[in-house]
């Protein structure tokens, strides 16, 4: 079994934790808060920058799908999160899985986000000016930025560790098939 089939059960935990949290945030006024990009990391630092990118990416989409809320915007924000994704798992790639290098990714990997899709997309896809969009941008980006720390100290590390690198949830390991 290769390397991506084998470890699905891991990106399938991350994925199920964080769409949870995504369902749940907004009953307690955390509207743009979210730990896909902790996991995501931590995905993309034990399994290569494409293994995040895509991690990332789709789970954006499935997201979307379940919550029915599927358009244009689904696609700008799972292009640009695979991009994120990608660049996190390059950064990673030599570095320790420490909540310093989490953190540093974070925080690049958010405004890279916010800077594409709020000040850049929102424009060109809403209307209004680019100006507005950045002063608007503002508070959302702290925000986001706070919230990714956040994960980026309390859950990225672990989840590398007791997940992404964890043997004993392997596909054939969990499923006796080897």
């Amino acid at each position: 079994m290769n390397n991506t089939l084998t470890n699905l059960p891991k990106y399938f935990i991350g994925f199920i934790g964080t769409f949870i949290f995504r369902l749940l945030s907004p009953f307690f006024g955390l509207w743009n808060i979210s730990p896909l990009m902790a996991t995501g990391f931590a995905g993309g630092k034990a399994f290569g920058p494409w293994a995040g990118a895509l991690y990332i990416a789709i789970s954006m989409i499935l997201i979307d799908l379940v919550m029915g809320r599927v358009g244009i915007w689904t696609i700008v924000t799972s292009i640009t999160y695979g991009l994120v994704g990608f660049l996190g798992g390059m950064y990673l790639k030599n570095k320790k899985a420490n909540a310093k290098n989490f953190v540093i990714i974070s925080i690049i990997g958010t405004l890279i986000f916010d800077i594409i899709t709020g000040v850049l997309m929102g424009p060109l896809m809403f209307g209004g000016s680019f100006l507005a969009s950045a002063i608007g941008q503002v508070p959302f980006t702290l925000r986001h930025l706070a919230g990714n720390v956040f994960f980026a100290v309390v859950l990225a590390p672990w989840f590398y560790r007791k997940i992404m690198t964890n043997p004993k949830l392997e596909f054939n390991k969990l499923f006796k098939l080897a």
